[in-house]
This record gives C-alpha cells, sequence and structure tokens, in this order.
C-alpha cells in the first residue's frame, strides 16, 4: 500500500506544475461574457474578475490524461478488492448506442466512497465515452487530489450560498461540458445516505446541466438513473455510529488510508443497475406543455430520476435476512429464519421485483452463507453452544442492519400502508365504507411519512396501493366492510407493516413527544439542536424500557426528517425552504406557516397542534403493534396476537 501512494504522489507532484488550466477555456465566448458582465455589475477591472474566474475554474477542471488514469484505475481497482463488480450487461447494450449519440447525465445513488471508483471504472471498461464526475470538495486531498482531477473528477464546493462569482463559473463549466457532449455523474442525493434507503434528491447540479440544455442548440442530453448497492460496506459502521451523535470524521491522508485498509476483508458484490434514461430537453418541454410551472420542473425530473433509481435497485439477500432478524427482534434458529424469509420472497418474486445476481431467496445454501458473511463482518451473532445454531442481530449492530434492510424498503412501504389502512377499515367498523376509510387513512400515512419515502402522484399511489390490497386478499373489491378487511388481515400471507414502518413511526414519535413538552415555546435552530440531543437520550431510555422496540429508532437521521415533518405542518418556525419529495409537493413555496385547524376547523394553539402530531403518531404506533402481535401469533411466538379490533392498551 505505502509503495501504491508513493507512486500516485510522485506522479501527482509532477502535475501541479501545470495549474493554468483554466487558460485552454476562460477565452471561449460564455466566459468571456461572464467575466465582462461581472465586471460591469460590480463595478470591477475585468482583468480583476477574469483572475477570480480563471482561479475558481483552475479549482474545478478535470481532464482524462492517459498517464493518470492508468495509475488511478490500478489504484481504484485495489480500493475495490473487497467486492466483485456485477453490472447488468443487457441494460448497457441501449444505454451505449445512446452514448454514441447524446451526452450521458448519470445520477446514482450514493452508498460509498467507492462509488465514484466503481461507476466510471465500469463504463470504461465497456468502451463508453470518458466520463466527469462531479465529487465534494473535501475529497481533494492535497497533491492526489491534483491527480484525480486528471482522471475526470470534478471537485465542487460543498456550500456556494456566499459565492455568487463561483456558481456562476460552475454553470458555465457545466455548459462547456454540454456543448462537447462529455459524459458527467454525480450523486442525486448529493452525499452518501446514512440509512441505506435513497435521500431526497439535490437539484444544483440538474438545474445547471437543465439551464445548459435549454440553451445549447444540438443533441438531448440524456438522464440515465443509476443504482450501486452492496452485499455489505465497511463505511456503515462508521455511518451507524455518527447517527447517533459520534462526530464526522474529516477527509484526510489518515482517514483514506484507513478507507484503504478496511477494504482488505471481502464483503461480497456490488450491483450496478441502470434505469430508464430521461430525455432532459424532451422532458422539460413535456412538463411546461402540461402547465408545471419552470420553476418545478427540474424538481419534478429529479424525483422522476429517483424514482427510477428505486425501479431498479434489486434485492439482495443481506437485505432479506437483515429485515427478517430485525423484525424477528430475537434469536431464531436457521430453519426459523428460513421460515420467515420464504413469505418475503414469494412477496417479491409476486410484484416482480428485481433480485441482485438472479438469486434464489429460498435457496437454502444462499440463506446460509448469507448469514455467515453477516457473522463474519460482526452485524450478527450466532450462538451454537446448544441444541442448534441460533442468530440474532448483534449488540450496538441494529443501524448496520437496518442500512441494509433499508436498501429494499423502498419496495415494501405501499404494502405496509395498506396492512394499517385496513386496520383502521376493521376500527371503522361494519357500518363504514372500508374503501373510503382505507384510502384516506393510507393518504394520511403517505403524509405523515413524506419526507421518508419517495412516494408517486396521487393516481398512481392509488394504483400501487390497489395493487397491494388485491395481493393481501385475491378478489379484493372496493365495496368491503370492516369485517372483510378483517378477514383480509387475518388471511395475509406476510405481513410488513411492523417491519417497514415501525422504526420510522417510533423515532418520529420520539421527537414529537419533546416537541409536545415544549408546549408554546418558539424553538430556533439552536433550540432544534439542543431537541435532537434530548431526542436521542429520550430514544435510548424508551429502548431500555421497551417503550419502543428497536435500537434503529434512535437515529439523528430519523430525528431530522421528523423536524422536517414538523417545520411543514408549522410546529417549528425556519427560513429553509423544506426539501420536495413528494410529487403532490411541488406547485407549493414553503411548509404551512401555521399548524392545521382541527377537525371542527377551530384554529389549533401551538402546544395543541404539537400534541395532536404526538397523539396521531401514538396512535399508528399501536396500529402497527398490533399488526406485528398478529404476525407473532402466524409465526407461532409465545407473545399473544392481539384481535385485529377494539381498544389496545399501549406497549
Amino acid at each position: 500500500m505505502a509503495k501504491l501512494v508513493q507512486d500516485l504522489q510522485q506522479r501527482a507532484s509532477r502535475l501541479v506544475t501545470g495549474r493554468g488550466r483554466a487558460g485552454a477555456i476562460i477565452g471561449q465566448p460564455r466566459f468571456q461574457r461572464l467575466i465582462s458582465d461581472w465586471a460591469s455589475e460590480h463595478q470591477l477591472s475585468e482583468a480583476q474578475v477574469e483572475a477570480q474566474v480563471a482561479g475558481h475554474l483552475d479549482e474545478m477542471l478535470a481532464s482524462h490524461g492517459e498517464s493518470a488514469m492508468a495509475s488511478w484505475n490500478k489504484f481504484g481497482t485495489w480500493m475495490m478488492r473487497a467486492h466483485d463488480v456485477v453490472v447488468d450487461e443487457d441494460q448497457l447494450v441501449a444505454l451505449r448506442k445512446l452514448d454514441r449519440q447524446h451526452s450521458l447525465a448519470l445520477v446514482f445513488s450514493h452508498r460509498s466512497y467507492l462509488d465514484g471508483y466503481a461507476l466510471p471504472a465500469a463504463l470504461g471498461a465497456r468502451r463508453f465515452g470518458p466520463i466527469y464526475t462531479f465529487g465534494g470538495a473535501n475529497l481533494n486531498l492535497p497533491i492526489l487530489g491534483r491527480l484525480a482531477s486528471q482522471t475526470g473528477i470534478i471537485f465542487i464546493r460543498r456550500s456556494m450560498k456566499d459565492a455568487p462569482l463561483y456558481r456562476r463559473t460552475l454553470r458555465g463549466y457545466i455548459s462547456h461540458l454540454v456543448a462537447t457532449k462529455a459524459n458527467v455523474a454525480w450523486s442525486i442525493e448529493g452525499g452518501r445516505t446514512r440509512t441505506g434507503k435513497l435521500r431526497p434528491p439535490t437539484y444544483g447540479i440538474l438545474r445547471y446541466l437543465a439551464d445548459a440544455v435549454d440553451a445549447e442548440p444540438g443533441p438531448d442530453a440524456m438522464l440515465v438513473p443509476v443504482s450501486i448497492v452492496y452485499d455489505q460496506l465497511h463505511e456503515v459502521g462508521r455511518m451507524a455510529s455518527e447517527a447517533t451523535g459520534a462526530a464526522k470524521r474529516p477527509e484526510d491522508f489518515r482517514w483514506l488510508i484507513n478507507l484503504a485498509r478496511s477494504q482488505g476483508e471481502r464483503l461480497g458484490r456490488v450491483y450496478l443497475s441502470f434505469g430508464t434514461p430521461i430525455p432532459l430537453r424532451g422532458r422539460m418541454e413535456e412538463l411546461r406543455e402540461g402547465g408545471l410551472a419552470s420553476d418545478h420542473v427540474v424538481e419534478r425530473i429529479a424525483l422522476e430520476a429517483s424514482h427510477r433509481i428505486n425501479r431498479v435497485t434489486p434485492v439482495t439477500v443481506t437485505a432479506v435476512v437483515c429485515l427478517a432478524l430485525l423484525g424477528a427482534d430475537r434469536a431464531l434458529p436457521f430453519e426459523r429464519v428460513l421460515a420467515t424469509v420464504q413469505p418475503f420472497a414469494a412477496y417479491i418474486d409476486k410484484r416482480a421485483w428485481p433480485v441482485a445476481g438472479g438469486a434464489n431467496l429460498t435457496d437454502r445454501l444462499t440463506i446460509r452463507h448469507a448469514l455467515h458473511e453477516l457473522v463474519t463482518s460482526g452485524v450478527l451473532d450466532c450462538y451454537d453452544a446448544g441444541t442448534e445454531p441460533v442468530w440474532r442481530v448483534a449488540e450496538d449492530q441494529h443501524l448496520v442492519a437496518a442500512f441494509y434492510r433499508n436498501t429494499l424498503i423502498h419496495i415494501l412501504v405501499d404494502r405496509a400502508i395498506g396492512e394499517v389502512a385496513l386496520l383502521a377499515a376493521v376500527d371503522a367498523g361494519p357500518q363504514a365504507n372500508g374503501m373510503r376509510v382505507a384510502w384516506e387513512h393510507a393518504l394520511d400515512l403517505r403524509d405523515l411519512l413524506k419526507f421518508e419515502f419517495f412516494f408517486p402522484p396521487r393516481a398512481e399511489f392509488d394504483t400501487e396501493l390497489r395493487t397491494e390490497m388485491a395481493i393481501i386478499a385475491p378478489g379484493f373489491h372496493d365495496d368491503f366492510d370492516g369485517a372483510m378487511a378483517a378477514q383480509a388481515l387475518e388471511s395475509a400471507p406476510v405481513y410488513l407493516a411492523h417491519l417497514v414502518l415501525r422504526p420510522f413511526i417510533e423515532s418520529y414519535l420520539v421527537v414529537a413527544d419533546r416537541l409536545a413538552a415544549a408546549a408554546d415555546a418558539d424553538l430556533d435552530e439552536a433550540d432544534c439542536a439542543a431537541l435532537l440531543t434530548e431526542s436521542l437520550h429520550l430514544g435510548q431510555q424508551w429502548v431500555l424500557e421497551r417503550r419502543i422496540t428497536s435500537a434503529e429508532s434512535v437515529s439523528l437521521e430519523l430525528f431530522r426528517n421528523a423536524l422536517q415533518l414538523a417545520r411543514h405542518r408549522g410546529l417549528v418556525s425556519s427560513t429553509d425552504t423544506p426539501v420536495v419529495q413528494d410529487d403532490d409537493d411541488l406547485p407549493r413555496t414553503g411548509g404551512r406557516s401555521t399548524p392545521a385547524p382541527d377537525a371542527s376547523g377551530r384554529e389549533r394553539t401551538l402546544a395543541e397542534a404539537r400534541a395532536a402530531l404526538r397523539d396521531e403518531l401514538q396512535a399508528v404506533s399501536e396500529q402497527i403493534r398490533r399488526i406485528a402481535a398478529y404476525a407473532d401469533k402466524r409465526a407461532g411466538s409465545p407473545s399473544a396476537a392481539a384481535p385485529l379490533g377494539g381498544d389496545h392498551e399501549s406497549r
């Protein structure tokens, strides 16, 4: 390793002398116009502005040097040694044809620092055009960063709020790349996920790209959704620690060395899958002609790309095993693990979701191998001193197991909501319109979780929900009552609500409890930071008291999303525009400024509205507990199931 790093440093040091890289493009008309306009607007000389623009360009410019690429590819291969890269070759056949005609804009899910090696290397090995990959300036390490920029990596600042000329320069550089039909790639999430599921999209690079496509005549740019998912990752343990309050380790040479060393232990495969491309210019025109405001066109396209990433993300065996053991929340013998996995596998097969590597999720050898790999990496414990081995999630590894489980959680959310919605119809009684009750409750849950999951527009959500209802109860129809809903739930082949929704609802409930305790008090950003810390402490207490089920609910990532929901509902003041993660939110310009009225239309006080959110979450938590109890009864657990109806005491 030392020899490899030394070789990279020596090669990089020979590139440092060539810092005048900006001169090659700064004379282009677009940059000359930028310099002239900025100088005029800010009463500066063009020479002063040109020097600043050249400095900004020098930070971000990238190229593809043959010698540098050879060294970097060698380094990347060594960094990827913990994984075998699996690519869907059929998807790449059509994509290769597009590569000859268009600029490809690859937006990928971001679970690891290794993503930046895996994607360009996989496409380069298949003779795609060179890729320019955007990365955070925090990874622009001394000397090595200069070498990396010769391999197509464009380092950009993490924050540009106070650097308007830098933003304009970046916009101009992206226009230059589009004009030259360059292929570009970046994480649509803006940073690594800390939970395993896809984060809300960021819009900066996509917005600049869209502006460039609008301004530049010629071939359309194709936005290509890319899913990158791993069997396991060495980074997940550290991210789990950060989710419970540990400080983030800065990216420096020590960090790089530790990351490189950790890859010495094998962790299975990394799977690259490619979704249906979106013609950027054509899609923007369609949305505008359809009446969508221009300000929201890029946001809609970003959401579509995120949906498509989720659709092609394959289910890994690791994820299914973690789903089963997190749901059991106790040690299971192998036959019980297999029996728990089988209904999930049947459901995944029925919905025709892709499975990583074409694995058979019910194959005994496949499941045993996954258990063995998870024990080796420390995620699971195996106790084998009794009559037979039993497996459970290891101490302090629930967030790690949840990370892997969450890579498939997007395919289970609609089904989980459908189960809780049916339970609401049960509680409404035999006289109620079961479909109306279930539909309204499903929409309430969708709104409650809109900052956690990507939901399609309501019409599509309605279709998905009906599909799930038909799977739960074959012969399902709109005209059903509470008794029919109860029968449907009792005969369901598998229950998912407690496995999918409970960690999020319980996490939100912790934050809502602290908000309710604040009554009418105004909370500024410092108060919100303190509330998050207080929520961590309360969450840990509730885990010990078994008031919440699993330690995975105690996560800063989930707590922050709960605060996002509170801001959207007007329960916490904020000057920030909430993240849009829901197509139906696109017309709005910000969150609610005041709490919503109660059922009678009376305006609530802030304290009442905060208490109402807590009560709403508590009610959903109780519904999920009831489904969990029924699932336990189906599995033959010692804990008795509550009947599907009537009043129930909270856990």
